[in-house]
C-alpha cells in the first residue's frame, strides 16, 4: 500500500506550497510579505493560505530534514553549547533554552516560563534523550545549569567562561530576525512550534558561508534547494 500525498486535497501545487513555507520560515517575512513576492511571480494567493500551509506543513517539513539528517549524520557528541533567550509572549518573560553544536547546528529548542534548576534539568533530558549524553557542555554562568547538571551527575563536564558561549549566543540572531518580523508570539505551543521548525530550516540551508570557497556553497546550496523541493514526494 503506498502513502498517500499530504498535498492531495489541496488545489495549489506542491511546488507553490513548498516554496511558500520555506519563504515564511527561512527568512525574515511577515505573511503578507511572502503574500507579494509570489504575486510578483504569477501566483496568487492570500497571506492567509500562507498561514494554514505553514501551520499544516511546516512541522512535517522539519520532521523529515530531522529524519534524513539523523539517517545521514551522527549528532555530535564533543561540544555543546547552551544557553537561554528572552522572548515575551503576550507581554510576559518566557524563556527558549537551545543547545547548539559546536558547527552550530541546533540540537533542541526548549521554551519554559521560569528557568531554575527544574527547567534545565527538563532541557538537558529532553536534548540527552534525542541526541545522547556529550563530552563537554558549555554554559553561561547560570546557576540552575550547574544544579541539573549535579543531579545528571555529569557536572564535571561543565565548562564556563567568557567569550566561550559565543558559538550558542550567535546562533540566537537569525531566530531574533525572524520574531521581529513575527510581531512576538502569543502563546507558548505557537512559540516551541515555531522554535523547533524554524531550527530545522536553519539546520538545512545553513551552509557555513564563510568557512567554504563560493564554488563549494554554491554546490551546497543548490544540493539543499533540490532537497528542499522533494519534501513529502511520494
Amino acid at each position: 500500500m503506498t502513502n498517500r500525498s499530504p498535498f492531495r486535497y489541496f488545489k495549489t501545487s506542491p511546488e507553490v506550497i513548498r516554496l511558500a513555507v520555506m519563504l515564511y520560515i527561512r527568512f525574515p517575512l511577515s505573511l503578507r510579505n511572502v503574500e507579494d513576492l509570489l504575486h510578483e511571480r504569477g501566483i496568487d494567493v492570500s497571506h492567509e493560505a500562507v498561514r494554514f500551509w505553514w501551520h499544516r506543513f511546516g512541522p512535517m517539513f522539519a520532521a523529515e530534514i530531522r529524519k534524513r539528517r539523523i539517517n545521514g549524520m551522527k549528532s555530535s557528541h564533543w561540544r555543546w553549547h547552551l544557553d537561554e533567550m528572552f522572548v515575551k509572549i503576550n507581554g510576559e518573560r518566557h524563556y527558549l533554552w537551545r543547545a547548539v553544536d559546536h558547527e552550530g547546528e541546533v540540537l533542541e529548542s526548549f521554551v519554559t516560563k521560569s528557568r531554575d534548576k527544574k527547567a534545565a534539568l527538563k532541557f538537558l533530558k529532553k536534548a540527552m534523550k534525542k541526541h545522547g549524553p556529550c563530552a563537554r557542555y558549555v554554559t553561561d554562568k547560570l546557576r540552575s545549569y550547574g544544579a541539573a547538571m549535579k543531579d545528571l551527575g555529569i557536572e564535571d563536564r561543565q565548562e564556563t567562561g567568557r567569550w566561550l558561549n559565543n558559538r550558542a549566543e550567535n546562533s540566537h540572531l537569525p531566530f531574533r530576525r525572524r520574531e521581529r518580523a513575527m510581531l512576538r508570539f502569543r502563546r507558548m505551543r505557537s512559540l516551541q512550534k515555531f522554535a523547533s521548525v524554524h531550527a530545522s530550516v536553519t539546520n538545512h540551508f545553513n551552509q557555513e558561508r564563510s568557512l567554504s570557497s563560493r564554488h563549494l556553497f554554491k554546490a551546497n546550496r543548490t544540493a539543499a534547494l533540490a532537497e528542499w523541493r522533494g519534501l513529502c514526494a511520494v
